[in-house]
């Protein structure tokens, strides 16, 4: 097992809070962290059709049957368990006593909100950071090959092509995950949204665009993209406009979680031909993006990242909110920095009146240096900027 930097959050979670929820996408490794982090307790998943009736009918005989807890597994297929998970942690008044894994966002966090708000210590798990996957030797070659396969661990742990995985994992998992929250019709129709969503990634979204493309309806563009929000799909890069007048772009951007999976939606096959493909630049952003919320989420910590536009174009494509400070992040997937990658930081510096020193450019290359007082950066060796993001 590559060792997963959340560990260290559910250790110290297990300490303060009676409940440990893990959240995330299916198959990014939740009930293998939950269970190597918790060997002595029992595992129980209510995806098990026995299992599930039994907590249905029966919760409060279900958790009797664990007087010291459990890891209950994919635990949002049972609402009902929640009001009795929490008498039963209150009585007890012990903590780390139970560990829920879910990979839907609208099924668990909204009946932890509900039901056992100040008792449950949150963990986001998503696939593979980069900073994991560098345990596990010769698990790619390349930028390209890396930004292809995506950071799932299947494709480490098992070794499957990822195109099949993918396939299978958009036949299977994602398309069970809609049928359970939307009711869609056509599926072929949402697996064209979904593809139209991949062509987007990095990109303002115009749901009203995307909608037409799709031949559906505006409202129905809103609701299934929650459903890819809810499911771990993909999420939306809010832009900063706080204190900073009204010509700022509004539109929140786009973005998969995972490059792979937005690689495979898009066609692309292999890495030689991502390497001249014209969404390489987009997943490039998109990989350092998730590299920085990876490491908030495995922290035990909410988002702090937006980016910023003005309305003639000019862009950072990332902020790190720290307090009252703001850190400026440029993200260029070539491998030579050119002057025309300071420009958008320039322009900030002047905006925001924030100094070089606190700004970043993260590039396809291998050396890290400063010019211009601006930290240069490459994807290889994100730690110093990793810290900035979770401290």
């Amino acid at each position: 097992m590559i060792p997963r930097t959340a560990q260290k959050t559910l250790n110290a979670w297990r300490k303060f809070y009676p409940v440990i929820a893990i959240t995330g996408p299916r198959q990014s490794g939740k009930t293998t962290l939950a269970r190597h982090a918790f060997p002595q307790k029992p595992y129980v998943s209510l995806e098990d059709p026995d299992e599930l009736e039994f907590a249905n009918n029966d919760p409060r005989g279900f958790l009797a049957r664990f007087p010291e807890g459990a890891v209950l597994d994919e635990v949002q297929r049972c609402p009902v368990l929640f009001s009795y998970l929490q008498a039963t942690v209150d009585l007890a008044k012990r903590q780390g006593m139970f560990i829920m894994t879910g990979s839907q966002q609208l099924g668990l966090l909204s009946n932890i909100t509900q039901t056992l708000a100040g008792r449950v210590g949150l963990v986001q798990l998503l696939p593979f950071s980069h900073k994991e996957l560098k345990a596990k030797k010769g698990a790619f070659r390349s930028l390209d090959e890396l930004l292809w396969k995506g950071l799932y661990p299947p494709i480490y742990d098992r070794k499957i092509p990822p195109a099949s995985w993918y396939a299978n994992y958009v036949a299977t998992y994602i398309e069970r995950d809609v049928r359970q929250l939307v009711n869609v019709k056509d599926l072929s129709t949402f697996q064209r949204f979904l593809r139209m969503c991949a062509a987007r990634n990095g990109q303002l979204l115009n749901l009203a665009s995307l909608g037409n493309d799709c031949g559906i309806t505006h409202n129905t563009a809103r609701s299934w993209l929650s459903v890819l929000e809810a499911s771990y799909i993909v999420f939306l890069l809010r832009p900063y406009h706080k204190n900073f007048g009204k010509r700022l772009v509004k539109t929140a951007k786009i973005y998969f979680y995972d490059t792979g999976l937005a690689a495979w939606l898009a066609g692309i096959q292999n890495p030689d031909q991502l390497s001249i493909h014209p969404a390489k630049g987009a997943l490039f952003e998109s990989l350092i993006i998730n590299e920085m919320l990876k490491e908030r989420y495995n922290h035990g910590l909410p988002s702090n990242l937006f980016f910023w536009r003005d309305n003639l174009g000019t862009e950072i494509d990332a902020l790190i909110e720290k307090g009252e400070n703001l850190i400026a992040v440029e993200i260029k997937a070539g491998q030579t920095v050119t002057k025309d990658y300071f420009a958008a930081l320039e322009k900030w510096s002047r905006y925001s009146g924030s100094p070089p020193e606190s700004e970043y450019i993260v590039y396809g290359g291998r050396e890290n240096y400063v010019r211009s007082a601006v930290n240069i950066l490459s994807w290889k060796s994100l730690e110093s900027l990793l810290k900035v993001v979770a401290v």
